[in-house]
């Protein structure tokens, strides 16, 4: 199956700003995107750990293609945004933040896609305001701690060790861990470009901060699940079975408890792991032209 590759990150970067805004800790200055029509329904794209929004590149084309005001933009921490080093990361803020994006840019209700990392800051957001939400669109996250397994280098980093363990991340371990959690064939040119965005201005010394929001899972759950759960818009789920983080052995679980949603597995062949975005782009920009339609 052939696919396009990512853009380079610098072309990416191009395409955007960075626009301070503010959380519950001050100012922080965030790189943001706007593509499509400003006119346009929007929808919101929230990217993952440990990369960036450049995750969603091979979506956004189509998405603003169909008339919709796409806004995508690194949470902080993240590739283009601010990386203060000893900054008490917290999926808290990552929302606080998003919510002042959305006021700078004059967006009031939007659609709603998040993937892993960013679905925790879309749980948070959901908890906090549903009506704004107008349908949300899930790909592989930790939805729910009990099922949510991280890999080996993320339990290393946010042990004890953590700190001195992140000096030792390198380009070819993080291609050695993405290997492990990819279902399908991704170039090696496109994990470099991912790559790229950690390693921006020292990012990668930061993961054992970021990954804190493994503990505000289980801290924030009697919020974030029934926020999950009881959401009442148009919901999809769009799930690589191949994930041995978040993987099959969430959709049950996801199908017993919310019954009324759509739930499509991209289960190939060969079947998607953990990043549907980058590992079968066509399908899922497919899947969400046809779940966000247009108004």
């Amino acid at each position: 199956m052939t696919r396009n590759t990512l853009p380079s990150g610098t072309h990416w970067a191009s395409g955007g700003s960075r626009i301070t805004v503010h959380g519950r800790t001050g100012d922080h200055t965030l790189f943001v995107r706007q593509d499509g029509p400003t006119a346009g329904p929007p929808v919101t794209l929230v990217h993952g750990f440990p990369t960036s929004s450049h995750d969603w590149s091979l979506i956004v084309p189509r998405l603003a293609a169909r008339g919709h005001r796409v806004t995508t933009f690194d949470l902080l921490g993240f590739g283009h945004s601010d990386k203060p080093r000893r900054h008490p990361y917290s999926v808290l803020e990552q929302a606080d933040l998003a919510q002042d994006v959305w006021r700078r840019l004059g967006i009031g209700d939007t659609a709603l896609v998040a993937h892993d990392y960013g679905v925790s800051v879309a749980q948070e957001l959901l908890a906090r305001a549903p009506d704004r939400i107008t349908r949300m669109a899930w790909l592989n996250g930790g939805l729910y701690p009990d099922l949510h397994r991280p890999v080996r280098v993320q339990r290393l980093l946010h042990g004890p060790f953590g700190p001195l363990l992140a000096y030792a991340v390198t380009e070819r371990g993080f291609r050695m861990t993405m290997r492990q959690i990819l279902g399908r064939d991704v170039p090696d040119d496109d994990l470099h470009t991912m790559w790229e965005s950690i390693r921006q201005d020292g990012g990668r010394l930061l993961a054992p901060r970021l990954l804190r929001y493994i503990d505000e899972r289980r801290t924030h759950q009697a919020r974030w699940i029934p926020a999950l759960e009881g959401y009442s818009g148009p919901t999809l789920f769009l799930w690589g079975p191949a994930d041995p983080i978040s993987g099959a052995h969430v959709l049950p679980r996801i199908r017993q408890r919310m019954p009324s949603a759509t739930v499509i597995e991209l289960a190939g062949p060969p079947a998607v792991g953990h990043y549907p975005q980058v590992e079968a782009p066509d399908e899922v920009a497919a899947h969400l032209e046809r779940f966000l339609g247009t108004r």
